[in-house]
C-alpha cells in the first residue's frame, strides 16, 4: 500500500439535509472528490490522459455526522493489489483536527474500474498505473 492521501471538506448550507446534518449523497460526492484528487496528485499526466476511473460498487458505513460549518478530513488508500480492471479504495472521514483520535464518522470501500480513453473499454490495470497507489504492484 502506498501512502494514504487526505483532503478536508467543510459542510456548507447546501450539504445539509432536513435532519440538520450532511446528506448521505454529499458523503458519496466527497468520496469521489478525494479519490479523484488522489489520482490527480499521484498519477503522471500521461496516465491521467490515457485512463478514466468509474465506480462499480460502494459499501458505506455511516457512524456519525457533522453539521453546517464543521469540517472533516477524508483519508483514502488502496488496501489491496489490483484485480484485473479493478481495485478497491477505502475512505475514512474524521472530524478535522482530531484525525488521530476521533472516531470514524463515515467509512467506505469503493470498487473502481479503469477505462482506457482511446478504446472506451475496461482494461486490465497496467502495473505502471497501479504502482504509485500500490507499492507492490510492480514487484
Amino acid at each position: 500500500m502506498a501512502e494514504p492521501f487526505t483532503r478536508s471538506f467543510e459542510a456548507t448550507s447546501e450539504h445539509i439535509d432536513q435532519l440538520g446534518h450532511v446528506n448521505n449523497a454529499v458523503w458519496v460526492q466527497w468520496m469521489e472528490e478525494v479519490s479523484v484528487a488522489h489520482w490527480e496528485a499521484v498519477a503522471p499526466p500521461e496516465h491521467q490522459a490515457a485512463y478514466v476511473w468509474v465506480v462499480t460498487r460502494h459499501e458505506i458505513d455511516y457512524r456519525g455526522n457533522i453539521r453546517e460549518g464543521e469540517r472533516v478530513t477524508a483519508t483514502t488508500w488502496i488496501p489491496d493489489p489490483p484485480k484485473r480492471a479493478t481495485f478497491d479504495r477505502c475512505v475514512a472521514f474524521r472530524r478535522e483536527g482530531e484525525e488521530e483520535t476521533a472516531k470514524v464518522l463515515v467509512r467506505a470501500r469503493t470498487t473502481w474500474a479503469v477505462i482506457e480513453v482511446a478504446s472506451g473499454r475496461l482494461v486490465r490495470i497496467p502495473e505502471d498505473v497501479a504502482a504509485p497507489f500500490w507499492s507492490s504492484a510492480a514487484e
